[in-house]
């Protein structure tokens, strides 16, 4: 992905509400290449939702900068852990590192595990 010109603030660095939209669209994408739809899920009554964040910021992405997510996926109890990370492209200097916890409800209620994803993720 690229930084555009509107993800910085003032001092010409990448806003940290931003990272979060980096993460969350690295998520999906994952999801996608994994055959897993939200809006099929959603239909289908079941959301997955993130419950935690957690990030660490390390160097600061500016504008025009190109960089790389990535992420792993395990599993503790009711809640599916991403970590991931993104790099800057150019040196490949850590920027950021993040756990994200999601877990899946249906009706508003919390599902003790979600079997689309077990399935696709886990095998």
């Amino acid at each position: 992905m690229k930084v555009r010109d509107y993800e910085c603030d003032l001092q010409g660095i990448v806003n940290n509400a931003n990272y979060q939209h980096y993460l969350e669209h690295a998520r999906h994408e994952f999801l996608i290449e994994h055959g897993i739809s939200f809006a099929e899920m959603h239909a289908r009554g079941i959301d997955a939702v993130v419950a935690r964040i957690k990030m660490e910021f390390k160097i600061p992405l500016r504008s025009g900068d190109e960089f790389i997510c990535r992420l792993n996926v395990k599993k503790e109890n009711v809640r599916y852990i991403f970590m991931q990370e993104i790099y800057r492209a150019s040196d490949g200097k850590l920027s950021l590192r993040a756990r994200v916890d999601s877990v899946c409800v249906q009706d508003g209620r919390l599902l003790p595990s979600c079997k689309e994803l077990d399935e696709k993720l886990f095998g």
